[in-house]
């Protein structure tokens, strides 16, 4: 037979040009191959920190979103009815033109009737800083129906979080713990670290419901119930407790487990007692003494408690004791509500504990703590846990993360080798944060950072009315440690005026029409509502994206955006870098290629904007622009003096990191340097960093902190404490009636666990969950012509239980109901799933007529949304309030909680996923049915 002549090592390029990727949210680095000058081939790049040459099916796929048939062409300016999605092409003289003409009144009437939000990007310390000019404070990203929970629960307790925050310790961990991790966050990073590990002999353990990427590969894999894991993980602290296996050493000395808590009757109960200089007091071991937590040599003490007046004050230690050895927490008591047997919840508490303190071990490293004890080993503990959006996104979320945190402090794996280690810019103590800020003065900046961490009742945004100052009730009493904002709760309240009307809605890269929100057809129907005038509710919407997604039809005027490969992008320290566990690092986007549209990106936009509104950080004082384009900006911006976006390559020469002099070739720099810069932790200041003072010197010198800033973990959290104390009537500041009760209740300053609100569920028992897949991560990774290709449609998963009783098989149709919609969609049998839950994929279902897609893609035949089922408000409970579907005490979308009935149903007529919507009109017309190209020869 002839073999085919197959050329084994064609010419893959002219040139190799350096970026980062964006296709999710990793931002790993490649190496960009060029063909006469275009975009023939991208791998990853073996020198970059994050993904040291690996690159997933995202990134790959990245070239097929620099070509994708969707992208929008040019400014567009709505000519039909909203939601039509018909518009005209207009200049871009002419849009900044309108942008102006409807935000130029509103900065110099009342800036807060703008509201700014922001979907998936990264440059949010850009656009919150335009945004404090601007002078509005309704402004925040997606967090707030992402995973606020999970970072602000990190943050109050031990001063950082997961993924961004932190990583294991991939060289030394023996026993990996991931809690509700779906396969799109963080999945090159977790890729290579479990590959590591399990090359090691090391053990995985997965708590999930669904059993798909991260947990099919765990070595033990649990199937919990929805919404309990905070239980499964509080009965394991009362496992470990009972039986002793905690590390009390490490809780003396670097958490608040010593510090005395005010046991008087009155305005302090429950607070810390603190000596004139505010510090927290504790009992030193050595003399008995009462001292503040940080003096030289103090040991303090867990067990010592403190007499005064007739009233003895206990240590944190000594409550935690009372509430997590009840037998409330005890295995046989919560076992059938979280789905666990009780055997095998003391068995994997068990575990870590064997781990944690039989296979410890020492590194040979000297480091001297903030008291200035020198210590000759570092204590390494390899056990190391991992969480994200699935514990977070319940209405008990902030309890849970914390809970998970507190369980891995007692065990003394934080910041330890082998465990959990923070990545600079972390840790922080919650007091290093700004707190929000929201007093709106006409033409005037806003008077500090609106968004932040509040440290009681007097940070809460509120007028002087009591009434909310933000759109989205961020920062109030009904969820008052809401740090990312609420961005679901922007277009509901708009359009009831609840708490006021706004102007203006701007926003970038939030597909708000569809997959990126609750109630998908109740928020297309605000969109479009108009008053007894026959005017729009939401007079102006303004939105920038560089695909036709569904939300463009929604807008008034488009600003386009490029592709990531067409622009400048800062990822910074002072947003979401890419740092490791032993360095700092950061990175940058640049135009490998220059756009054939006329496109911008959309942070330039902004530059542009802000100079033609005179914003003063934007401007100097004569009117003058500072900066021409977000490139320009990203060099020549100084946070305060000396810190810029970019923390390498600083000074006239380029040979300072960290603070240092602006440099005009810095940008060129990092190009030569592959896109990115890292500065390395010095060895021995590497771990224990909160404490270790040679961190703390070393982050000083990087600009991390203006001065060492070590504190103690917070298992009891005094912030919340406060709340409660407001709630049970003390403070200038008090709560609404109708939430005092709910606030004394879940404001606990110790992890707790509650059932979330089921009113108006009865008769829905199933849950009902979705998870992003590996291959996705936007909602244009199911425009992408690869990755459709893996995900083309997705079905409704059915454990085997639910199909037998409901007498369906493989691609059979169910409905699927909740006390708000209903949907019609094909079902899929599996058996590695938690028995009364269903799910399926996110993002993958499309609206006919968005992302330039045929009517009969299966994406928007076959592929469906859960959104359809779930509100953004809790159903009435007749008492004339709006109740968000949210944590009360961050706000976060409670996606996780949705409860539904399921039933065998006949196919619909067409054979098409319901609900369906009437196609949409694209502004870029149909692609190819077959997109196909060549690049070069």
């Amino acid at each position: 037979m002839n073999q085919p002549i197959i050329n084994t090592s064609p010419k893959v390029s002219d040139e190799v040009r350096k970026t980062t990727c964006y296709m999710c949210a990793c931002r790993c680095g490649i190496n960009v191959h060029m063909k006469d000058g275009k975009v023939a081939y991208i791998e990853g790049n073996r020198d970059h920190p994050v993904n040291k040459g690996v690159l997933c099916a995202k990134g790959s796929a990245g070239i097929m979103q620099v070509n994708a048939p969707s992208r929008l062409r040019a400014p567009l300016k709505r000519v039909g009815p909203r939601g039509s999605g018909k518009f005209e092409e207009i200049s871009w003289d002419e849009a900044l033109d309108i942008a102006v003409g409807w935000l130029k009144p509103i900065r110099e009437d009342n800036p807060e009737k703008l509201a700014f939000f922001t979907g998936r990007d990264q440059s949010q310390s850009f656009t919150s800083f335009w945004a404090q000019n601007f002078g509005t404070c309704n402004y925040a990203a997606h967090g707030g129906f992402c995973s606020v929970n999970m970072a602000a629960g990190g943050i109050y307790t031990m001063g950082g979080a997961f993924w961004e925050f932190g990583q294991p310790d991939w060289d030394h961990t023996k026993l990996f713990m991931l809690f509700g991790v779906a396969e799109d966050h963080d999945s090159n990073p977790i890729k290579m670290g479990i590959g590591k590990i399990k090359a090691r002999g090391a053990r995985v353990i997965g708590v999930n419901p669904i059993r798909s990427g991260y947990n099919a590969v765990a070595d033990d894999w649990v199937g919990i119930t929805p919404g309990t894991d905070g239980l499964f993980i509080l009965s394991m602290i009362h496992v470990l407790m009972k039986a002793g296996k905690i590390d009390l050493d490490y809780l003396s000395r670097y958490t608040n487990a010593p510090v005395l808590i005010d046991a008087s009757e009155g305005p302090t109960k429950g607070l810390f007692l603190r000596d004139e200089d505010g510090k927290p007091l504790v009992i030193d071991r050595a003399t008995g003494e009462l001292t503040a937590f940080d003096k030289p040599s103090v040991r303090p003490d867990l067990s010592a408690t403190y007499e005064k007046d007739g009233v003895t004050h206990r240590p944190v230690f000594h409550l935690m004791a009372e509430r997590y050895l009840s037998d409330e927490y005890a295995p046989e008591n919560i076992a059938e509500q979280c789905g666990i047997p009780a055997q095998r919840i003391r068995a994997i508490a068990g575990e870590l504990a064997r781990v944690a303190f039989d296979e410890a071990f020492e590194l040979d490293r000297e480091w001297t703590d903030f008291r200035g004890e020198k210590h000759s080993k570092m204590i390494g503990r390899p056990v190391a846990m991992h969480s994200m959006r699935g514990v977070s996104a319940h209405a008990n979320g902030f309890q849970t993360c914390r809970a998970l945190h507190v369980l891995q402090i007692i065990l003394g794996t934080v910041e330890v080798p082998g465990g959990f280690r923070f990545k600079p810019p972390y840790p922080k103590p919650v007091e290093a944060h700004p707190r929000p800020h929201c007093k709106v003065t006409p033409n005037t900046p806003l008077d500090g950072p609106h968004l932040g961490f509040v440290q009681g009742p007097e940070d809460l945004a509120l007028k002087a009315d009591g009434s909310p100052a933000r759109i989205d009730k961020a920062f109030t009493w009904d969820n008052p440690m809401s740090s990312h904002g609420l961005m679901h709760m922007v277009i509901s309240n708009a359009h009831a005026g609840d708490p006021y009307k706004i102007d203006t809605l701007f926003m970038y890269m939030a597909n708000m029409s569809w997959n990126s929100s609750m109630n998908t057809k109740g928020v297309m129907e605000m969109l479009t509502d108009k008053d007894e005038n026959g005017d729009y509710v939401i007079p102006h919407i303004i939105y920038s994206d560089a695909y036709s997604s569904e939300m463009v039809a929604y807008a008034d005027l488009i600003l386009p955006d490029t592709t990531y490969l067409e622009r400048h992008d800062c990822i910074s320290l002072l947003d979401r870098p890419i740092c490791e566990a032993d360095a700092a690092a950061d990175a940058i986007r640049w135009p490998v290629i220059e756009p054939d549209r006329d496109v911008k990106g959309f942070q330039s936009a902004l530059v542009e904007l802000a100079n033609r509104l005179g914003l003063p950080g934007f401007t100097n004082e004569d009117g003058s622009a500072k900066w021409t384009d977000y490139a320009d900006y990203i060099v020549n911006h100084e946070r305060k003096p000396g810190i810029g976006p970019l923390a390498g390559f600083r000074g006239e020469n380029g040979d300072k990191e960290g603070r240092g002099e602006v440099n005009p070739d810095q940008l060129n720099r990092y190009i030569e340097n592959g896109g990115f810069y890292v500065a390395h932790i010095p060895e021995g200041a590497d771990y224990y960093k909160p404490w270790n003072a040679a961190y703390q010197d070393w982050a000083v010198g990087m600009g991390i902190y203006d001065s060492p800033q070590p504190y103690l973990f917070q298992l009891y959290s005094e912030p919340m404490r406060k709340f409660q104390l407001a709630a049970e009537g003390h403070g200038e500041r008090q709560p609404p009636e109708h939430l005092r009760e709910r606030i004394k209740e879940t404001l606990d300053p110790m992890p707790i666990w509650y059932e979330t609100d089921q009113t108006g569920n009865e008769g829905f028992t199933v849950n009902a969950l979705t998870q992003r897949p590996m291959a996705m991560y936007h909602s244009w990774g199911t425009q992408n012509a690869w990755l459709r290709q893996l995900h083309g449609r997705n079905p409704l998963y059915v454990p085997t239980k639910l199909m037998r009783e409901n007498g369906l098989s493989d691609g059979d149709w169910a409905k699927v109901t909740s006390p708000h919609g209903e949907i019609t969609v094909p079902v899929m049998e599996m058996a590695a799933l938690n028995e009364n839950t269903v799910w399926t994929w996110n993002a993958i279902g499309k609206r006919k007529g968005a992302w330039a897609l045929q009517d009969d893609a299966p994406e928007a035949t076959k592929g469906f949304l859960l959104n359809h089922l779930i509100h953004e408000l809790l159903p009435p409970k007749g008492d004339g309030l709006r109740w968000a579907n949210s944590d009360p005490i961050t706000g976060q979308a409670a996606w996780f909680d949705l409860k539904v009935k399921i039933e065998k149903a006949d196919p619909p007529t067409d054979a098409e996923s319901q609900p369906e919507f009437p196609p949409i009109e694209s502004p870029v017309g149909t692609g190819p049915k077959d997109l196909a190209w060549k690049v070069g020869k």
